[in-house]
């Protein structure tokens, strides 16, 4: 079944703002049941940036329905657990996702770059007849009346025309400052955290120096904490504040040096490879629809990274919107009833589950006193060696728990 418009009013079903993974990943879910899309992104290339490198279970299991699983675990790092631990004494608590075998069929984590993952999408759409991907553009104007919506593009240099699409839906796939989420006038709300984060990466190959270390694992220090996170060739060094020195302070070669030494001593300087500061936010939106249009991702909510549920809780709204939009477009629901269907089941998840254990997990890390600390851990460990608390306990973080209560997964036969 096919639902290419034939009204000549309409120039494609549905206009996507925002060419990232979760806007990739939903044009290829829609082109694949027979709806036309028209893709806006304002970057001209997918740039091998600092992002997301974490895929959960679930969202393992939902890309393999596209073939898309397959691909990155041929580039990707295999986690099968995760830790939080005590540096330099190495106590940890060791969260191994085998305990999920019948949960899924991905019973670990991926380590794979976001970049990659909206390589492959790209990829996979260019053999879409339904899809068109313009790149260089990016929303200027958008109204929406009882038919549709007009989406209007511009070129986001010099050269280039206006261009309006017409289309029978709208969405905002566009990112924390999402053009779309504005036009429709959407509060944001939430807060933004007052550390900023540094982010290196580094060949040095923590995992010969720290016994026992996972390929995610989070760690206290004395009077500070730090994240190592292994992708393919390379360690994500997550440099927490020194709330003594100022951001230009920490970004110095010298104080980079530092914080990788006060890790594992080494004689010769560490090699950085990347380097980037980031702020964090936890914000969403009070619904993810208004008329004709939906938002997905970080258009519609934000999170602190620890966890890695941002980038997994993004594409699974492009999942549940793509079966909300199959409804409008193919089968005649009503779109106002079936937009408030996607928001009322994905919106509660991105609430009371990613952004509230993002924010616990921030939180957990940021504590700074030594005997807290080691009643946290200890706490942690005990969950570890308890297997129905482990069991419950890896439902929720890898997400299933949140996605079970949504209804986008089916509870175990």
């Amino acid at each position: 079944m096919r639902a290419v418009t034939q009204n000549k009013e309409f120039d494609v079903d549905v206009a996507i703002s925002g060419g990232g993974p979760v806007g990739l990943c939903l044009a290829l879910l829609l082109a694949r049941r027979g709806i036309s899309v028209h893709l806006v992104e304002i970057a001209t290339n997918i740039d091998e940036d600092l992002r997301a490198s974490t895929f959960h279970p679930p969202t393992l299991d939902f890309l393999d329905r596209l073939g898309v699983t397959e691909k990155m675990l041929a580039q990707g790092l295999l986690c099968p657990h995760w830790q939080i631990r005590m540096h330099p004494s190495g106590e940890r608590a060791v969260f191994d996702l085998s305990i999920l075998k019948n949960d899924t069929n991905h019973p670990y984590r991926l380590q794979c770059e976001q970049w990659k993952l909206s390589r492959i999408l790209d990829a996979m759409l260019q053999d879409e007849d339904l899809v068109t991907i313009t790149r260089g553009y990016k929303a200027v104007d958008m109204a929406q009346d009882a038919d549709g919506v007009t989406l209007t593009i511009g070129p986001v240099g010099e050269d280039g025309e206006i261009i309006p699409i017409r289309a029978r839906h709208v969405v905002g796939a566009d990112g924390a400052h999402s053009f779309v989420r504005k036009a429709l006038g959407m509060d944001f709300e939430g807060f933004t955290y007052p550390e900023t984060t540094i982010l290196a990466t580094t060949l040095f190959p923590f995992e010969e120096h720290l016994p026992g270390i996972s390929n995610v694992s989070y760690c206290w220090k004395p009077g500070g904490n730090f994240a190592l996170l292994k992708v393919p060739g390379r360690w994500r060094v997550s440099i927490y504040p020194d709330e003594n020195l100022s951001l230009e302070e920490q970004m110095t070669p010298e104080a980079i040096e530092h914080s990788l030494q006060d890790i594992v001593p080494k004689a010769e300087p560490y090699e950085v490879l990347e380097l980037r500061p980031y702020r964090v936010h936890q914000r969403i939106v009070d619904s993810y629809t208004a008329g004709r249009v939906a938002l997905a991702g970080d258009a519609a909510h934000l999170n602190t990274p620890s966890g890695g549920m941002g980038l997994n809780g993004g594409l699974q709204d492009a999942f549940g919107l793509a079966d909300a939009l199959e409804d409008i477009l193919l089968k005649g629901a009503d779109h106002e009833d079936r937009f408030k269907r996607y928001s009322d089941s994905r919106l509660p998840v991105a609430r009371d589950q990613i952004l509230a254990q993002a924010h616990a997990n921030r939180n957990r890390m940021l504590e700074r006193d030594p005997e807290r600390r080691r009643q946290s851990l200890a706490d942690l460990i005990a969950i570890t060696e308890d297997r129905e608390k482990l069991y419950t306990h890896l439902l929720r973080s890898s997400m299933i728990t949140g996605l079970r209560q949504s209804g986008q997964l089916p509870m175990p036969a």
